[in-house]
């Protein structure tokens, strides 16, 4: 198991291992045909390689499941690739269903832009992933709120964060993704 995640700017990442690529929310439109790219809200005319809405999927040996919001206009991911299970949450950040953290399942990794302090603190404490990798948005108050909620260390801030191995055993590790 090792994957890569990589800050895009703004509430994009990427996510790359054996599998195909995530590419998760991005700031601008992708030309990667190899990635897999997942957009927080549904859009009609769309590639073979794009989702946007909510519903399971399947492509090049990775599984997804899209969870709608605000009655489908807003999507978040389950995926699971090189046998790590994510949630990629999309903003502003909602408060989940019993039915959806239900589907959910147990999150090896979450990834949860920065905003809405409350919410976001109601989201780590039901998902209790074992990595944490948080999104700064544009409020610096809401950030801040979340980090230290989260228990974010001065050096966590990074553009690049690769988990190679295994999870950690015990505990979590919370990383501040960034360009």
């Amino acid at each position: 198991m090792a994957l890569t995640f990589s800050s895009l700017g703004g509430l994009g990442f990427q996510c790359v291992g054996a599998l195909r690529p995530l590419i998760v929310f991005p700031p601008a439109a992708s030309t990667d045909k190899n990635a897999i790219i997942l957009l927080p809200a549904p859009e009609e005319d769309t590639n073979d390689n794009v989702i946007s809405w909510p519903g399971e999927y399947n492509k090049g040996g990775v599984s997804i499941r899209g969870i709608g919001h605000t009655e489908g206009q807003q999507v978040s991911y389950i995926a699971e690739t090189d046998g790590v299970r994510c949630a990629f949450l999309s903003s502003p950040l909602q408060d989940w269903t019993d039915k959806q953290m239900e589907v959910a399942g147990d999150i090896d990794v979450l990834v949860l832009p920065a905003d809405e302090p409350k919410v976001a603190q109601k989201l780590i404490d039901d998902f209790d992933p074992r990595v944490l990798i948080l999104l700064p948005g544009k409020d610096a108050d809401a950030f801040d709120a979340i980090a230290k909620h989260a228990g974010v260390k001065p050096d966590s801030t990074m553009s690049e964060y690769k988990l190679k191995g295994t999870l950690p055993a015990e505990g979590r590790e919370v990383v501040v993704l960034r360009k």
